[in-house]
C-alpha cells in the first residue's frame, strides 16, 4: 500500500517533458513578445489538434522560465513550452515537431480507467517506450498537418543533451531517438528526405554527421529485408 501510494503521489506531481535543462536569464520580456510566442503556439498548436482529428481537450501555454524544456502535464492536459527551448526554435516546423511529440503524451492521458487517472504510472516504469512512441507519432502528427518531420531531427540535434548513458533516464539517448526518427521517416515518409530541404541545413548536415553508423546500420537491415530492430549506437 505505501509503495502504491508513493507511486500515486509522484503521477500527481508527474508530467511528461523532453529532456530538459536549466539556463538562467535575466532578459526581460515584453507583453507584445509574451503575446506573440503564446498565439503562434496556439496556432501550431490547434493546427495539428484538427488536422489528426484529435477530439480530446489539449490546451497550450507559454512560459518565461529559461528551461530548455516542454512538457506535458497529466493533470490538467496542458502543454507547456519554456523560453528557453522557444530561443532554439527557428520555423513553424521546428515548434511543431515539439508540440506533436508533446500532443501525443497528452492524447495518452485520456487513456485507462479513471478518465486516464492512473496513466503515467506505466510512463514512471518504462518511460523511454512512451517516449519513442511519442516520437514517432510526432512524425504522423506533422505530416497530417503538412509540416515536414525532418524537422524533428533538426530541433533535437540543436536543443536536446547527450548524455552518456540511458538506463537511468527517461528518454533514450538523443544520438537513438534521432536515428529512429529517422528510420521511420526513410520508411513511411521517404518523399521528405528524397526532396530533402534540410540538406543544406547546418544542424541537419551535423546529424548526418553523427549519425553515419547507424545509417549505415538502416542500410544493413534494407539490404537484407530484415525485420530486427536495430539497436542503435549512442
Amino acid at each position: 500500500m505505501k509503495k502504491f501510494l508513493l507511486v500515486l503521489i509522484a503521477g500527481i506531481l508527474f508530467s511528461t517533458a523532453m529532456p530538459a535543462f536549466s539556463a538562467s536569464s535575466s532578459r526581460l520580456f515584453t507583453s507584445k513578445e509574451i503575446k506573440k510566442n503564446q498565439t503562434w503556439l496556439y496556432e501550431i498548436g490547434f493546427r495539428l489538434l484538427n488536422a489528426n482529428k484529435i477530439d480530446k481537450r489539449i490546451v497550450f501555454a507559454y512560459s518565461t522560465k529559461s528551461d530548455v524544456n516542454a512538457s506535458s502535464s497529466n493533470i490538467n492536459r496542458t502543454i507547456t513550452v519554456y523560453d528557453g527551448l522557444m530561443q532554439y526554435v527557428e520555423s513553424e516546423d521546428e515548434l511543431a515537431a515539439i508540440l506533436a511529440h508533446e500532443i501525443s503524451h497528452s492524447v495518452d492521458s485520456y487513456n485507462g480507467i479513471f478518465r486516464g487517472y492512473l496513466e503515467f504510472v506505466p510512463h514512471i516504469f518504462i518511460p523511454r517506450k512512451y517516449e519513442r512512441k511519442a516520437d514517432l507519432r510526432a512524425v504522423d502528427y506533422m505530416v497530417n498537418a503538412g509540416y515536414n518531420p525532418v524537422a524533428l531531427i533538426v530541433i533535437m540535434n540543436k536543443a536536446f543533451p547527450q548524455y552518456r548513458y540511458e538506463v537511468l533516464g527517461t528518454h533514450p539517448l538523443t544520438t537513438r531517438r534521432m536515428a529512429m526518427i529517422y528510420e521511420y521517416i526513410y520508411t513511411k515518409y521517404p518523399a521528405f528526405l528524397a526532396n530533402n530541404i534540410y540538406q543544406h541545413n547546418v544542424y541537419y548536415q551535423n546529424f548526418l554527421l553523427n549519425s553515419e553508423k547507424n545509417r549505415k546500420k538502416l542500410a544493413q537491415k534494407i539490404r537484407t529485408g530484415s525485420n530486427k530492430k536495430i539497436k542503435y549506437d549512442y
